[in-house]
């Protein structure tokens, strides 16, 4: 159904193609997931299916792609849009309209599809996603894992035979990533919708899809084969096929049920383990300080009397569903917003009272989409900026090891808008730490991280920590917060409903819960160094 034979493609001003001699042979109706380090091609191949590599960003393009009879090169996105659907990594990237219902009709329009047929597809797609709730809502009041859902809605609008789409559970909480990928997945099989995405998160995915497509670096040869085949071979792989492969589970484990026969078989090791580590609560002075704070967009309510005290050398993740008010409390916290009622106090300043000014000598805050953050011409020019605006003098030597920290060392000279998603993420937490805030705010920072990053992320964040700095992170990565964080903070419907050391907070959820946790549904077990050293007691 789609070839690509011998491509390589470079996009302009760069001097290394992203992808190099890159052959490859996919089926009619597959259902294929593409995985590789940050760097090694993903987004590009994604890319190249419709005609946006070269047609939307330039550079040189050689080699041979055909896709269900149809050249993208020669024909351009346009040419391609009624057979290969796709949505971006960043969703706002493909909104045009201001409402949902109108964003869905949007490309139906433009194709001149009959009024009947699109209220048809409308409705259609509106419960396939579960969106029918959002018909009436401005595009902008919605989260970030909202937004993601009504972007697939749009495409699937048109009915294409080819859904394309770069990580798409990036965004949406662990219930919410279960639904589109359920959805996703009857659409490959009642509908024979060929479906290709690329995602970091595993774990979500890998049950699901046909084969996996893995791109090891730029120009080795891709891997692609049955899920069990290649996660063998990877270097990083999920917490479950992680502790299969040091135990030596054969078959390898994609899920909890193929998992149950061999956690039952260390049943009796397992019991006497020691206890886990509490994660307790730090005892430093309070550093954050939200106490019944509403506050609204519009006639839309985000916060309904959230309270939440942070001690100083805390690491506490804040999880909950899309829209449950995670990143609105964030921005209070780094007075973006302002209370409608109540109050935030963080280091000792009233937001509703404090500059942005005072505020952010304290505070680093790196929002979901970095790249609002970063306009700089070049990375080192971003960090020596942040340096001259805290009034720190210069410090290139610094400057260069907190990148390699962040493996950012070979990008110094980029410009920042021109890097990856997970570049960008990284870039915007070294452009954040170069102040030395004592308080860090990170929403969502594991989007678009592969395994490596988002272990080298972790090894940092819990190394500030032992800093003394206070981190409060917004997240649906629950393997992250498995492993950093000393508090889980749940919030639904703008309010915080549990609050407690993360061992017990995770291990009473069934959505929240680790890999490890709910293989095991023990406290002590949340990730699988907990389990390794169990076994080896």
């Amino acid at each position: 159904m789609i070839t690509l034979s011998h491509v390589t493609y470079t996009y302009p001003d760069q001097a290394r193609p992203a992808l190099a001699d890159f052959s490859v042979e996919l089926h009619t109706g597959e259902f294929l997931l593409v995985v590789g380090p940050s760097g090694a091609g993903k987004s590009t191949f994604l890319r190249s299916l419709d005609g946006l590599v070269p047609h939307f960003y330039g550079g040189r393009w050689s080699g041979a792609i055909d896709v269900m009879g149809r050249n993208p090169v020669a024909l351009a996105p346009k040419g391609m849009a009624d057979l290969v659907g796709f949505v971006f990594q960043d969703p706002e990237a493909q909104f045009v309209v201001d409402t949902v219902e109108d964003e869905l009709a949007f490309a139906m329009e433009n194709f001149a599809l009959p009024q009947a047929t699109m209220r048809k597809r409308v409705e259609e797609v509106l419960d396939q996603m579960g969106i029918a709730e959002l018909r009436d809502r401005r595009v902008g009041t919605l989260s970030g894992g909202e937004k993601q859902r009504v972007a697939i809605a749009a495409v699937l609008a048109l009915q294409p035979e080819v859904l394309v789409l770069d990580e798409p559970t990036s965004q949406l909480d662990p219930q919410a990533a279960e639904e589109v990928l359920v959805a996703l997945r009857h659409l490959n099989e009642d509908l024979g919708l060929t479906v290709i995405l690329s995602e970091h998160r595993l774990e979500r995915v890998a049950q699901y899809v046909d084969r996996i497509l893995y791109l090891p670096a730029l120009g080795a040869a891709p891997i692609i084969d049955e899920p069990r085949a290649v996660l063998a071979q990877l270097p990083l792989v999920p917490p479950l096929v992680e502790l299969g492969r040091e135990l030596g589970w054969q078959p390898l484990p994609l899920t909890i049920k193929e998992a149950r026969p061999f956690a039952r078989a260390l049943d009796a090791q397992l019991r006497a383990a020691r206890p886990a580590n509490g994660n307790g609560s730090a005892a430093g002075a309070e550093a954050i300080a939200a106490r019944d704070v509403h506050y609204a967009y519009g006639g839309h309510s985000a916060l309904r009397g959230a309270s939440l005290v942070v001690h100083g050398g805390e690491f506490v993740a804040l999880m909950g569903r899309n829209g449950s008010g995670k990143s609105t409390l964030l921005k209070q916290m780094v007075g973006l917003l302002r209370p409608d009622e109540g109050r935030v106090v963080i280091a000792g300043l009233d937001t509703r009272h404090a500059d942005m000014d005072q505020i952010i000598r304290h505070v680093g805050y790196v929002p979901q989409h970095p790249g609002a953050l970063l306009f700089g011409e070049t990375l080192a020019a971003e960090l020596a900026f942040t340096r001259k605006s805290h009034g720190l003098p210069p410090d290139p030597d610094s400057d260069r090891v907190l990148l390699a920290r962040l493996g950012l060392a070979a990008l110094a000279d980029r410009d920042p808008r021109d890097l990856s998603g997970g570049e960008q993420q990284r870039a915007a937490l070294a452009a954040i730490l170069v102040a030395e805030p004592q308080i860090i705010l990170l929403d969502e920072p594991t989007r678009g991280l592969d395994y490596a990053q988002k272990r080298a992320l972790a090894d940092m964040l819990l190394g500030l920590k032992a800093e003394g700095k206070t981190i409060v992170m917004a997240t649906h990565d629950v393997e992250l917060a498995a492993a950093c964080a000393d508090r889980v903070v749940l919030l639904a419907e703008g309010q915080v409903i549990v609050d407690g050391p993360a061992r017990q907070v995770m291990s009473d959820s069934q959505v929240f819960a680790s890999q490890i946790n709910k293989l095991f549904r023990d406290p002590r077990f949340l990730v699988v160094e907990d389990v390794l050293r169990a076994v080896s007691d």
